[in-house]
């Protein structure tokens, strides 16, 4: 059983884990720029009755190799924008893949952080914002410590092992909606996206719902 000094504090200790690739991909195809303000707000802001300990952003950036220098500096300049706005960022270089993309898979760093974290912050909520059904069991994982996990997705993005495995699932659809529609000029690449490709991020709300059994 986990032993928490913060049992008398009135409000759950809440840790926020982002799969960046995953949750803009779901945003970019509802045409939308993702505001991470308003996402953070709607996750964790005062109307949640949440204490939130960190929010953390995982996030593959393009290789280090001329071809990519452009879009990387692009990248690293909004992961600086995030990081001077209270985001805790860990990046993982890229490596080339087929027909101009590149992959960088973050799922790994992720789900080793989240174990790590739950035993060094001791949350008592932590959400994973990602549809991908891999990290299915690592919310058995942090559930077996007594954490409630919640998982933070669209419907048509959300994998069903861990729709199953999640205590309640937060849809982010109604929320994607209301922000501004995506400027295709001003917008940042996502991985495994042709350089010519480049969609963006702005700022909302959306409806709970808990998974059918």
């Amino acid at each position: 059983m986990r032993k928490k000094d913060h049992e008398s504090s009135a409000r759950p200790r809440l840790l926020i884990l982002v799969d960046e690739s995953n949750v803009g991909s779901s945003v970019r195809t509802a045409g939308r720029g993702l505001d991470w303000l308003k996402l953070r707000d709607f996750l964790a802001g005062p109307a949640t009755g949440r204490e939130l300990i960190e929010m953390v952003v995982y996030a593959g950036l393009p290789p280090a190799i001329p071809i990519w220098q452009e879009e990387r500096d692009k990248k690293n300049k909004f992961m600086h924008w995030l990081r001077s706005n209270g985001f805790m960022v860990v990046t993982k270089d890229g490596a080339p893949a087929e027909e101009g993309r590149y992959k960088a898979n973050v799922d790994v760093m992720m789900a080793i952080d989240a174990l790590e974290l739950s035993v060094e912050m001791q949350p008592d909520v932590v959400i994973l914002v990602t549809g991908d059904a891999d990290f299915a069991y690592l919310a058995i994982k942090l559930r077996r410590r007594g954490i409630r996990v919640e998982v933070a997705s669209v419907a048509q993005n959300l994998g069903n092992m861990l729709k199953s495995t999640a205590n309640e699932v937060i849809d982010l659809a109604p929320l994607f909606r209301t922000f501004e529609m995506m400027k295709i000029q001003d917008s940042a690449p996502p991985p495994l996206r042709p350089p010519q490709q480049r969609p963006q991020s702005q700022r909302g709300r959306g409806v709970r719902f808990r998974p059918s059994s």
